[in-house]
C-alpha cells in the first residue's frame, strides 16, 4: 500500500511501472483519500507580525520559510495555496497574482529541500518569522517543540491537499495480500478510524468525527487543484516544469 500528500507520487506507479490501473482514484470514496489537510502558518507567540492572509506574507517585514516546490510536495501546495487565494482575490488578474507571487517568494529566507529541513530552519536555527506547512504538521511541530513558544495560523482562504492512498495492485497480487491491504484501506473511512485520524490533526470526510474534533480545525474556504488550477499535470506542466512559472518569479526577484 502507498500513502502519499499528492496526487502525482501514486499516478507516477502508473505511468512508469503500470503497478496500478490508471482509475485507482475513483477505487475508494473522496478521490481514494481517506484523510485531508490544508496549509498552515507556523508563528512564535503573541504572533509579533500579525500574520493572518496569504496576503501578510508578501509584506517586506516578513521572512519566510517553507521547503522548495520543486522538490517538496509540502512546497507545492504551499505555492498553489498563495497563488489561489491570490488569484480569487485579484478576480483572476493573473499579473496581480504573479506580483504578489513574486513579492512572496522574494522573503523566502531558506529554501530547504523538503519539510523536514524547514522545520529545522525555523525552530532550531530560529530563521525566519513564518514557517508554512500542512496544518496536521504545523500543530505537530507546535505539540513537539512548546505550545507556549508557537501559535498556528489558518488563512481564510487556502487550498485543499488531498492525502491519496492506494494498493499497488502488481505487489499484492505477486504477494497474496490483497484482501488484507484492501480491508486496511476500507477501514481508514470507517467512523472509528475517522475519529483516531482526527487526534493526528488531520481533517477527514466523516461529519461526526469532525464535529467532535470542532476545535481543532479553524473555518477556512478550500479550494481545489483540479477547479484552481486545471489538475495536476497541468500544474506540474505550468508551474514547475523548467522554465515554469515558478522559475520565471525565482529570476524576476533576482533581478
Amino acid at each position: 500500500m502507498v500513502t502519499y500528500n499528492q496526487v502525482t507520487d501514486v499516478q507516477i506507479l502508473h505511468e512508469r511501472g503500470n503497478l496500478l490501473p490508471a482509475d485507482w482514484q475513483s477505487r475508494l470514496p473522496n478521490n481514494s483519500s481517506p484523510f485531508y489537510s490544508t496549509m498552515a502558518f507556523l508563528v512564535r507567540k503573541g504572533n509579533p507580525k500579525n500574520i493572518h492572509t496569504w496576503d501578510d506574507l508578501t509584506r517586506s517585514d516578513v521572512k519566510l520559510v517553507f521547503p522548495n516546490p520543486k522538490t517538496s510536495g509540502n512546497g507545492r501546495y504551499t505555492y498553489l495555496g498563495a497563488w489561489g487565494a491570490f488569484n480569487q482575490e485579484d478576480g483572476g488578474n493573473q499579473d496581480k497574482t504573479r506580483a504578489k507571487m513574486a513579492n512572496l517568494l522574494k522573503n523566502v529566507e531558506v529554501f530547504d529541500t523538503g519539510g523536514r529541513g524547514a522545520t529545522t530552519t525555523f525552530v532550531e536555527r530560529g530563521l525566519g518569522d513564518v514557517l508554512i506547512s500542512f496544518e496536521s504538521e504545523v500543530n505537530n511541530i507546535r505539540k513537539q517543540y512548546g505550545d507556549d513558544k508557537y501559535e498556528v495560523i489558518v488563512p481564510p482562504v487556502d487550498i485543499l491537499a488531498e492525502f491519496p492512498v492506494a494498493w499497488v495492485d502488481k505487489n499484492v497480487e505477486k504477494n497474496g495480500t490483497e484482501k488484507a491491504a484492501k480491508d486496511y484501506l476500507n477501514y481508514l473511512w470507517s467512523p472509528q478510524a475517522q475519529q483516531i485520524i482526527t487526534s493526528f490533526n488531520y481533517r477527514v470526510y466523516d461529519k461526526n468525527a469532525m464535529a467532535a474534533a470542532k476545535g481543532q480545525f479553524p473555518e477556512t474556504k478550500l479550494f481545489n487543484v483540479e477547479d484552481q488550477f486545471g489538475g495536476w499535470p497541468q500544474v506540474m506542466s505550468t508551474h514547475f516544469s523548467t522554465g515554469g512559472e515558478l522559475d520565471k518569479l525565482l529570476e524576476q526577484g533576482h533581478k
